[in-house]
């Protein structure tokens, strides 16, 4: 299905509707800009609306695990309070309002005008259910226009949300376009870059390189790439309910955020170490597995083909190409790897353990600085501050407790990045 102007179409209706679709989006540029308070406004009765369970014929139908927590989640970032305090962190006071600059050495005074970049165009990914319908929130409070080409894997709750915030203000109606077209239709997906001044993209490198094909000269790429977490452990400060919590993050995400943990980075330079850990983490993880379990049954026949072809790995092939011992647990697992690189994880419970002593971490970690995003640290009490600043150092964007690696906070970067500043831009007026 396709959201446009307000009126939901059949997808047999994309090739008119893009016909058109430049002509309808210059029509509303020329028009009074969209206003901050009007996009917050009506964020916030839809925060409203989500709390007192206005979606819940359509979340019932939707099998997407973690479902209530997102929503949850989404009550609380698209309500008034949270918008607002968004804005300030990200824009500051009054950003778009006109200021004078006020150069040395007698240069010109010029006027600073910030401004919507114009038409964005979000290529959301699937491994987050609110995430499109929070991407196009972005680019709204920055008062763009804005394009979503859907994931595969959304179920009709984005087109659902935007339905209803346009019910709730009508004057979005012409800043919202939602296309269910599918990654393969080039032809379609290069017209809607041809009439934006930005594409946002979450996804991996194939992602990004097919972007960066589509989009027209001087439109500006923003990448919100596909990155990798994980967990460091040097000591504990309390060992037990650190090990559980670690273990329950994995099981709740089931390692698929770029804030998921993939990786588990002991600080020592031992493979018995690495062996001595995992038999003492995994009750911990299959305990998680037990609270929260894998749904997806696509998911439950490839980890269980996978896991068979490791111990087929491990039983044929010498320990230094193997990767190691498998530790196979209930619905989960723990994988010894010798090397130090930091990778993708099987996901859903099947963690890899690695070492890594902290003297080599700028060495190893450095070499995926691309792909670093969150490290989830335990470590006793008095190495917290250094090893903080060390990874940090290293490229990580996010130093967080490894029970809640993937938490959204107010005022939080994307990838070390505000989005709202990457979807502005600045005018500068001579007097």
């Amino acid at each position: 299905m396709i959201l446009a102007n307000g009126m939901i179409y059949d997808s047999g209706e994309q090739n008119r509707i893009l016909s058109t679709l430049e002509h309808r989006i210059n029509e509303t540029i020329l028009h009074q800009p969209l206003s901050t308070e009007t996009v917050i406004a009506a964020f916030d009765e839809l925060s409203s609306r989500l709390k007192r369970g206005d979606f819940y014929q359509i979340t019932q139908k939707i099998q997407l695990e973690n479902m209530e927590h997102s929503l949850q989640t989404a009550v609380r970032m698209l309500r008034r309070s949270s918008m607002e305090y968004k804005v300030k962190a990200e824009l500051g006071q009054r950003f778009f309002e006109p200021k004078l600059t006020g150069p040395p050495l007698g240069f010109e005074r010029i006027e600073v005008c910030p401004r919507p970049l114009g038409t964005l165009l979000h290529i959301a990914a699937g491994n987050m259910d609110i995430l499109p319908a929070y991407s196009v929130a972005e680019g709204l409070l920055a008062g763009n226009i804005n394009i979503l080409k859907l994931p595969s894997a959304d179920q009709g709750l984005t087109l659902e949300i935007f339905s209803h915030l346009i019910d709730i203000e009508p004057k979005l109606r012409d800043y919202i376009y939602i296309f269910d077209t599918p990654s393969s239709d080039i032809e379609a997906l290069r017209k809607m870059a041809e009439v934006s001044d930005g594409i946002a993209v979450w996804g991996g490198d194939e992602a990004v390189t097919a972007v960066r094909r589509l989009a027209p000269a001087g439109c500006r790429i923003i990448e919100w790439g596909h990155k990798l977490g994980f967990a460091y452990i040097s000591g504990y400060e309390h060992k037990e309910a650190e090990l559980a919590a670690l273990a329950e993050h994995i099981m709740i995400t089931k390692q698929l955020l770029c804030s998921s943990v993939q990786v588990i980075y002991l600080d020592t330079p031992h493979m018995d170490d690495l062996n001595d850990f995992a038999k003492t983490f995994l009750p911990y993880l299959e305990q998680a597995a037990v609270l929260h379990p894998v749904q997806d049954m696509g998911a439950i026949a490839e980890m269980t083909l996978r896991r068979y072809s490791d111990m087929l790995e491990c039983t044929l092939l010498p320990p230094d190409r193997s990767g190691g011992k498998v530790y196979q647990g209930k619905q989960c697992s723990l994988t010894i790897a010798a090397d130090n690189s930091l990778e993708l994880s099987y996901m859903y419970g099947n963690c890899i353990i690695k070492r890594l002593p902290e003297r080599e971490m700028m060495t190893h970690l450095r070499k995926a600085k691309g792909c670093l995003q969150t490290a989830g640290l335990i470590c006793a009490p008095s190495r917290r501050a250094r090893l903080t600043e060390l990874l940090i150092r290293c490229g990580v964007n996010r130093v967080m407790r490894a029970g809640n690696m993937s938490d959204s906070f107010l005022g939080e970067a994307h990838d070390g990045q505000y989005a709202l500043r990457q979807y502005t831009r600045i005018v500068n007026v001579a007097l």
